[in-house]
């Protein structure tokens, strides 16, 4: 492979794009200290992978981006892309029949790198093994920096051995027998690891196989309460109904209960209404016997007292006689006493045996009006029970019809 071009976007000093076209034979680079010659090298080391800040002369990887200057503001990212001529066709698999190879790399501040091949993104291994396989790279000595042929001077076997190995072509297999390496050791920890989780397998699988034998159990129990609350709950569906078809016919019955009920209700409604059309006559007959009743009652309290005036009339005579004959006897012994006052006194004994003469003709008299009295009294009493009579007929014929 043969480098074509070097372009560099935003690399350190480069601030603005620059091409480096690496033509057949010697290609140098000249100017003063500090135009950036060095930078033309490490943008190399760069885009083929190198991934040391110190070997970039930075404190980290952003470093290679322009950082500024008092004119020119500083970027945000860098970009360096190496064209590669592959005519002869000795490229690695799987760039070997692409006539051009593009190799880019991009940084973007706080971001990381990107790789691209031919416009495709890659891995950072990718383009390493791809310039190993060239037995170039990053840190190929075949790149000479300033201070580096003092080093080769004073180098170690290593340093002398991979100079060999890259001058014999072989670099690109160390660099792969390395990654070989790397993987046998990550497929060893691989495999211890595997070996350690198929114990905790194995022990998680007596778990589980003691855990299916509990769970198998669980279900043959959960199988049998499902059945029996089934069963359970059909014998309980069952009652209900039955009871339902039971309540169901009670109220059938009580329905038509009801409805009887009701009928009779309104028949018994219908004739307690006639009742009471017919009760109007008997309720009038009522009214009218009630107040003959009351004169009567009337009547014959006023005969009573009629009565009681009578007797008392009587007894008062009777006590007035009785009076008059102990007078009478008085003065007879007042007669038989006072002799002397006997002449006096006839004229007055004559007189009231003139009044006792009189007052028998008045008892016949009162003992009429007594009579008479007692007479309307048996009348009265004759016409309350007469009533007394018509007003129970009449509210039994009243009952009857209501009922």
């Amino acid at each position: 492979m043969q480098f074509q071009r070097l372009r560099l976007v935003g690399f350190k000093s480069f601030v603005d794009p620059a091409e480096v076209f690496i033509e057949p034979g010697l290609t140098g680079i000249v100017g003063p200290n500090g135009c950036g010659k060095s930078n033309v090298l490490e943008s190399m080391r760069w885009v083929m992978g190198a991934n040391s800040a110190k070997a970039m002369r930075g404190q980290g990887m952003d470093d290679v981006i322009f950082a500024g200057a008092s004119d020119r503001p500083p970027r945000n990212h860098a970009e360096v892309q190496l064209t590669i001529d592959n005519a002869q066709r000795r490229a690695p698999q799987p760039f070997t029949d692409a006539a051009v190879i593009e190799v880019s790399r991009r940084i973007d501040r706080g971001q990381g790198s990107t790789y691209r091949i031919n416009g495709k993104e890659v891995r950072a291994r990718d383009v390493q093994l791809l310039f190993a396989d060239a037995s170039t790279g990053a840190n190929s000595p075949a790149l000479v920096r300033q201070g580096q042929i003092s080093e080769l001077i004073a180098a170690k076997p290593q340093n002398r051995r991979r100079i060999l190995e890259e001058a014999g072509g072989v670099a690109g297999l160390h660099t792969r027998r390395h990654e070989a390496e790397l993987r046998l050791k990550a497929a060893e920890a691989n495999l211890e690891r595997l070996d350690d989780i198929g114990r905790e397998l194995e022990t998680a699988l007596t778990r589980l196989k003691r855990e299916a034998r509990q769970a198998e159990k669980y279900k043959k129990i959960s199988a049998e309460i499902r059945a029996l609350q089934a069963a359970l709950l059909y014998v309980r569906w069952n009652d209900a109904r039955l009871a339902a078809e039971g309540a169901a016919e009670e109220l059938a019955e009580a329905e038509r209960a009801v409805g009887e009920a009701t009928a009779a209700a309104a028949r018994a409604q219908t004739e307690a209404l006639k009742a009471q059309e017919a009760l109007k006559p008997a309720r009038e007959e009522d009214a009218v016997a009630a107040a003959l009743l009351h004169r009567a009652s009337l009547e014959r309290d006023r005969l009573d007292m009629a009565e009681q005036a009578a007797r008392a009339e009587v007894e008062r005579l009777k006590t007035e006689h009785a009076r008059i004959a102990a007078d009478a006897e008085r003065e007879a012994a007042m007669a038989e006493d006072a002799g002397v006052q006997l002449e006096r006194l006839t004229a007055e004994i004559d007189a009231l045996s003139a009044e006792i003469a009189v007052a028998p003709t008045r008892g016949p008299e009162l003992e009429a009006a007594l009579a008479s009295a007692e007479d309307a009294r048996r009348a009265a009493d004759a016409e309350v029970e007469r009533v007394a009579g018509t007003l129970a007929a009449v509210e039994a014929r009243a009952n009857a019809e209501t009922a």
